[in-house]
């Protein structure tokens, strides 16, 4: 699993309190260049949350393993690409986080756009060359594309239509195939979440009134589009056991998937706590009725699909 989803939440926690209750329509600032004082928090902020998990991964994910020279890993077909979903959705959210961040330390817009919306990127990229230097990882050109365009899509959106329109959302749960792997997917739900990829979905979520509806709609309505795989017992093709217990045999697909959401930054309140716990869901799709195409040819519909 992409150790990156731990860092997501994570971020979250770390950064949420004062960045969330940035607001997206913040207007330009009169100032062109970033102040020193500005410029040092948020140093001080990417500083210390990167030292952090820098010393975590050490001290747990890269632990048991081995020291290698460095070297080059294809894994672009892995899971089916819901590995690369994944690493796109940490580059958006580190992204999200930095350009709004800025925003609340008074930089300008774009000054935000340039030290900001690269932050996905720029956090990312060290961690790969970590891969690439442990066995059992690599650096993966295909991980450096996936997370350029979490960021791509925070950057490109601000500057064509200076919002958020498309919001990248994820969601888990965990998967059957989880539950029968004899402990192959983790012990804990810790564990499952980062590496069933089974019970991950990703999903670009927008305003339905942005597709010319009726303007009477509400405007936190979202339709969403979503992208998951199932079937999954290995990164590229299932494995038949596991400690010694056999799996059931199963077909890898694909699920492309379509939605209802919210869009919880466009529901207005003046509460300060509602504020951050509503913009804190920003990244997180909430079960709704879904309707779902996969590559085996079937249509299905869900009543609820978490």
């Amino acid at each position: 699993m992409n150790k990156h989803i731990l860092w997501i939440f994570i971020s979250i926690l770390f950064f949420s309190p004062r960045i969330l209750l940035s607001q997206e329509t913040e207007s330009e600032k009169d100032t062109s260049l970033i102040e020193k004082g500005t410029l040092y928090k948020a140093l001080a902020f990417t500083g210390a949350y990167y030292a952090t998990s820098i010393y975590v991964m050490n001290n747990t994910w890269y632990k048991d393993m081995e020291r290698a020279p460095f070297h080059f890993y294809n894994d672009n077909a892995g899971y089916l690409q819901v590995d690369k979903f994944g690493h796109m959705y940490g580059g958006y959210l580190y992204s999200y986080i930095g350009y709004f961040g800025l925003l609340t330390l008074d930089a300008t817009r774009n000054e935000a756009l340039i030290f900001g919306s690269t932050l996905g990127f720029v956090l990312q990229f060290p961690i790969e060359i970590m891969d690439g230097l442990h066995e059992g990882y690599g650096f993966s050109w295909g991980d450096i594309a996936a997370n350029t365009m979490g960021s791509a899509l925070v950057f490109g959106q601000e500057l064509l239509f200076k919002e958020q329109v498309v919001k990248y959302k994820f969601s888990y749960w965990e998967s059957n195939y989880s539950k029968n792997s004899n402990d192959y997917y983790g012990k804990t739900t810790m564990n499952r979440l980062l590496k069933d990829y089974n019970g991950h979905t990703y999903w670009f979520s927008m305003p339905l009134n942005n597709l010319g509806l009726k303007q009477s709609l509400p405007p936190w309505l979202n339709i969403a589009v979503g992208y998951g795989a199932n079937g999954m017992y290995g990164e590229f093709e299932n494995i038949t056991s596991y400690n010694g217990v056999a799996f059931p045999e199963t077909k890898r697909y694909r699920q492309y998937l379509l939605s209802l959401d919210i869009d919880w930054t466009r529901i207005k309140t003046n509460s300060r706590f509602l504020k951050v716990l509503l913009k804190g869901m920003t990244f997180i799709k909430l079960p709704f009725p879904t309707l779902e195409y996969n590559s085996k040819g079937q249509f299905k519909g869900y009543w609820i699909y978490y």
